[in-house]
């Protein structure tokens, strides 16, 4: 498994998948294939399947350690799980050996003490549960869920998140209350600090709620970025959306915020979705920004 250093934090990636996902002109509306001529990392092999055409995608968990807290930021897309709808038919009924990757790592899920999800959307929040004689169970048995209070609130409203994405209900059943109903959820919101130097920011647009986590130790910090964006494309194209954004303009004010401030302060993001390494940092460029890709051991 993958590790970074930031200062002392090590952080591991705990991975899911890692496939072609989207033809990019379906993930992003406003797409120009234009932006792999421009900018040909784009159209390297970790980041763009050439024989399909698609983006690569990752799906997974961020793993890091701080003082005796086993920390989980968001668990993908998870097992046994009915996903029918067009968009979401590739996360449909895995079977897929993510605990064994964890272990992999040096985790067991019972040693898990916290499971952060940035937001509710269908792969972040699947490994929450698992199947077990018919009952959608905790799968960190022994763990803290943090989810956002606005985010709760906003998938439990008829007119947000089941108005704004239909076909991400059972999401919300099958992983997220069951963990309601077991009275693990701890609710946070930006500005809460989680436990010291690890807080929470808020990066909305892509749903009103979502929420990125920041780490940080000797003065270097890291950003778990959600869905701020999905792939690189977004750095050299930042008023590209992804479909799935719930409120575009504020999608697009909060990218632009956070590739600014992690330019200016030297933060490796650590996205949800892009091809290996999975991490970067941000840099300027004359007119906009440039991806730098951080590799593991190297951040």
């Amino acid at each position: 498994m993958s590790l970074f250093k930031i200062g002392s934090l090590r952080i591991q990636r705990v991975e899911e998948m890692l496939t072609p996902g989207f033809d990019p002109a379906f993930l992003f509306p406003s797409y120009d294939p234009q932006v792999l001529a421009d900018h040909p990392i784009l159209a390297g092999a970790n980041f763009f399947h050439a024989e399909t055409g698609r983006t690569m995608s990752s799906m997974q968990s961020w793993l890091l350690r701080i003082g005796n807290e086993i920390i989980v930021i968001d668990t993908g897309c998870g097992n046994d799980k009915v996903r029918e709808s067009p968009a979401f038919r590739r996360f449909h009924m895995l079977n897929l050996p993510y605990l064994e990757r964890l272990a992999e790592c040096g985790v067991r899920p019972d040693e898990v003490t916290m499971v952060i999800n940035t937001h509710l959307h269908v792969d972040h929040v699947g490994w929450n549960t698992r199947l077990v004689d018919g009952r959608w169970v905790p799968t960190f048995p022994n763990a803290r869920y943090l989810m956002g209070r606005q985010e709760v609130a906003h998938w439990h409203d008829p007119a947000g998140g089941p108005r704004m994405q239909p076909e991400g209900v059972s999401t919300i059943v099958d992983s997220v209350d069951p963990i309601i109903e077991a009275g693990k959820v701890e609710l946070i919101a930006a500005g809460d600090t989680i436990l010291p130097g690890l807080t929470v920011e808020a990066v909305p647009g892509h749903t009103p709620g979502q929420l990125a986590i920041r780490a940080e130790a000797e003065g270097q910090a890291a950003l778990f970025t959600a869905d701020v964006f999905h792939q690189p494309m977004q750095v050299y194209r930042t008023d590209w959306n992804s479909r799935f954004c719930e409120m575009p303009e504020v999608a697009i004010a909060t990218r632009r915020r956070v590739f600014a401030e992690a330019a200016g302060q030297g933060t490796v993001l650590f996205p949800s979705h892009p091809g290996f390494p999975h991490a970067g940092r941000i840099t300027t460029r004359p007119g906009g920004f440039d991806f730098a890709p951080v590799f593991p051991d190297a951040a």
